[in-house]
C-alpha cells in the first residue's frame, strides 16, 4: 500500500505493508484526507516528527471487532487515550498524559491507504454527507470546542481574529449558532467566504478597535495575536486562544491583569458538535477547498498547501 512519509523536511510516498489490526481497533481504508497547518509544521520539524502524518480523514471500515462497523464510512477522533488514568476517568481523554495522537505523536497517521484506529474513536457518518465535506469534522470540532468551554450568551457579539482555515470555521460556526460575528483578517478573498454566509468582515489594519468586545477569539496563528486580542477586549472580558504558535511567545501581562481578562486555551473538540453542522449544510466547507491531489502525489499536495493564502488541500484515494 502507499503511505506518505515525512523526514528531515522531505515529503515522499513509500510502499509499505498493510498494518496489523490490534484487538479493539478497526482497519480503515482511506477515502479522503485533509492537509492542515499542523502537518506543515511537522514537515518543518515540529515535535521532531518522522513518519506518516495525517489526522483529518474520512475512511471506510474494512475490518473491526464490531461487525456493524464493517463497510461504514467513518471519521475518527485523533487522541488515543489510555482509558485508565484519572483524566480518562473524568472524561478528559483528550488530555490523557499517556495518549498518542494520530499522525502527530507516536501513532502513524491517516495519509496512507490503510491504517488502524480504536473503534471507540470512530464516528459513523450520515449516509448523505459527502466525504469531502465530512473531512472537515475534526477541525470544525476544534472550532465548536469554544462553545463547550465558554458560556457565551446567545446573541452576543464575538470578534474573531484571523482568516485562515480555522479562523473561517470559527466565524462560520459561531454565526451558525446565532452569534453576531465580527471577523478581522488580512485576505479579502478569504473573508468573502464568511461574508457570503452573513458574517461581518473587515480587513485587519494597524489601528484595530480598542476595548470593543466582551468576547474575542485569536485564530491568527501569529505571536502578535494575543496582544491584539487582549487590546480589543473590554475589562473583565474573555479572550479565547486558538493559535498554536511554535516556540515562545512574549506576552505583556500588565493589560491582561489590569483589565482582569480571562484567557481560555482551546484545542480539540467533540465530533458530536461538528457533525450535525456538516450534515445539515450549515457550514459552507466546499468554499474552503483549494485543491485535490491523489495520495500518490502527496509531495505536490504539500507544496500546494504551503503556498501563501491557500486554504484546504485534500488527498484522495480512488
Amino acid at each position: 500500500m502507499l503511505a506518505v512519509h515525512l523526514e528531515n523536511g522531505a515529503v515522499s510516498v513509500r510502499t509499505v505493508p498493510v498494518p496489523h489490526r490490534p484487538e479493539g481497533s478497526a482497519l480503515l481504508r482511506l477515502l479522503v484526507a485533509g492537509i492542515c497547518n499542523t502537518d506543515l509544521e511537522l514537515q518543518r520539524g515540529y515535535y521532531g516528527f518522522t513518519g506518516t502524518p495525517g489526522h483529518e480523514f474520512v475512511a471506510e471500515v474494512v475490518e473491526a471487532d464490531t461487525p456493524a462497523l464493517v463497510g461504514r464510512r467513518v471519521v475518527g477522533e485523533i487522541n488515543l487515550a489510555c482509558t485508565q488514568c484519572d483524566w480518562c476517568r473524568k472524561g478528559l481523554g483528550r488530555h490523557c498524559p499517556n495518549r498518542t495522537v494520530l499522525g502527530i505523536v507516536n501513532q502513524p497517521g491517516a495519509f496512507e491507504e490503510f491504517f488502524t484506529l480504536p473503534e471507540r474513536n470512530l464516528h459513523v457518518l450520515p449516509d448523505g454527507l459527502p466525504p469531502e465535506h465530512a473531512v472537515f469534522t475534526e477541525p470544525l470540532a476544534a472550532a465548536c470546542e469554544i462553545l463547550d468551554q465558554a458560556a457565551i450568551p446567545q446573541g452576543e457579539t464575538v470578534a474573531v481574529l484571523g482568516d485562515g482555515k480555522l479562523g473561517l470555521l470559527i466565524a462560520l460556526m459561531l454565526h451558525a449558532h446565532g452569534y453576531t460575528v465580527h471577523q478581522f483578517g488580512r485576505h479579502t478573498e478569504k473573508l468573502r467566504i464568511s461574508a457570503a454566509a452573513g458574517v461581518s468582515t473587515e480587513l485587519a489594519r494597524n489601528a484595530m478597535p480598542t476595548a470593543a468586545y466582551d468576547w474575542t477569539v485569536d485564530a491568527t496563528g501569529n505571536p502578535e495575536g494575543l496582544r491584539t486580542a487582549a487590546a480589543m477586549t473590554r475589562p473583565r472580558g474573555t479572550v479565547i486562544l486558538k493559535s498554536t504558535v511554535h516556540g515562545e511567545v512574549a506576552v505583556d501581562t500588565a493589560p491582561i491583569i489590569v483589565n482582569e481578562l480571562t484567557l481560555i486555551g482551546s484545542r480539540c473538540g467533540r465530533f458530536e458538535a461538528s457533525l450535525p453542522l456538516l450534515e445539515h449544510g450549515l457550514i459552507p466547507v466546499e468554499a474552503l477547498i483549494a485543491d485535490r491531489f491523489p495520495l500518490g502525489e502527496a509531495p505536490r499536495a504539500f507544496e500546494r498547501a504551503a503556498e501563501k493564502g491557500v486554504l484546504k488541500v485534500l488527498l484522495t484515494v480512488p
